[in-house]
C-alpha cells in the first residue's frame, strides 16, 4: 500500500480507516489538481502499481473509486493499479476508440468487488443524504459522487458529481466523516462536514460497502 505523508500508511484517527489518494504522492495533489503539475512528474508513481509512467500518468485522476476501495479494504489491499487491472477485467472501465477513459461503472464494480474481494457491495443509483446517514448506521460505508471541489467546501459548489468520496462514518455532531482521494492536504483527505455542507456537492447516487 502506498504511504501517506510521512513515509508510511496513515490510518484515520477518527475510523481507523487509511487515509490514502489516487496520486502516488499525497504532497503533490494540490500541485498537480490546481498548478497544472504533469502527473508524469510524481516520482513515486511505481508505489501505485503501475507498470509504466504512461500508464501511471493516464490513469491515476480517474482511479478516485479504487482508491475508495483501497481504503475500504485496509491495510492489506493491493495495489492501486493492481485494482485497476481487476475492475477492467469486469468491465468497470472502458475505453473509446479515441482513448478516452470511461468510468467507473457501478454495477459491473460491484460485481468485481463482491467475486474478488468478497465485499458487499450495493449500487445506490438514488440516494439521498438522509439514506447515506442510514447505510452508516447499518455499519456500511459509501462511496458517493461528488464535485471534486467538496475539498474546499467553504465556496460555493460549481456543480454534482464526477469524483468519488468514501463516507465511512458519522461525524461527532450528526455529519459525515469522509476520506477525499483527491484531498489536498491532511484536512481534506480526512474531514467532517454538516450535512448541509455535503449536499450541493452530492450528485444523489453511490456503492455501498461492508
Amino acid at each position: 500500500m502506498s504511504p501517506d505523508d510521512g513515509g508510511r500508511v496513515s490510518l484515520c484517527s477518527a475510523c481507523r480507516v487509511p487515509s490514502l489518494t489516487q496520486f502516488a504522492s499525497p504532497d503533490l495533489v494540490e500541485r498537480i489538481v490546481y498548478g497544472g503539475l504533469d502527473r508524469a512528474a510524481d516520482p513515486a508513481w511505481a508505489e501505485s502499481g503501475a507498470a509504466t509512467l504512461d500508464d501511471y500518468a493516464r490513469w491515476c485522476g480517474h482511479l478516485c473509486g479504487l482508491t475508495c476501495l483501497r481504503m475500504t479494504l485496509g491495510t492489506t489491499a493491493p495495489s492501486l493499479f493492481e485494482l485497476r487491472d481487476g475492475a477492467l477485467k469486469y468491465g468497470a472501465y472502458t475505453e473509446d476508440a479515441d482513448g478516452t477513459i470511461r468510468g467507473l461503472i457501478y454495477a459491473p464494480f460491484a460485481e468485481y468487488v463482491r467475486d474478488v474481494h468478497g465485499v458487499n457491495a450495493t449500487v445506490h443509483r438514488h440516494l439521498t443524504v438522509e439514506e447515506i446517514v442510514g447505510l452508516l448506521d447499518e455499519g456500511r460505508s459509501v462511496m458517493v459522487s461528488v464535485h471534486y471541489e467538496i475539498r474546499r467546501p467553504h465556496r460555493p459548489s460549481p456543480g454534482r458529481g464526477g469524483h468519488l468520496v468514501l463516507v465511512t462514518g458519522r461525524s461527532a455532531d450528526g455529519g459525515l466523516h469522509l476520506h477525499n482521494p483527491s484531498g489536498i492536504d491532511a484536512g481534506t483527505r480526512t474531514a467532517d462536514m454538516a450535512l448541509s455542507d455535503f449536499e450541493p456537492f452530492f450528485a444523489g447516487r453511490g456503492v455501498s460497502l461492508r
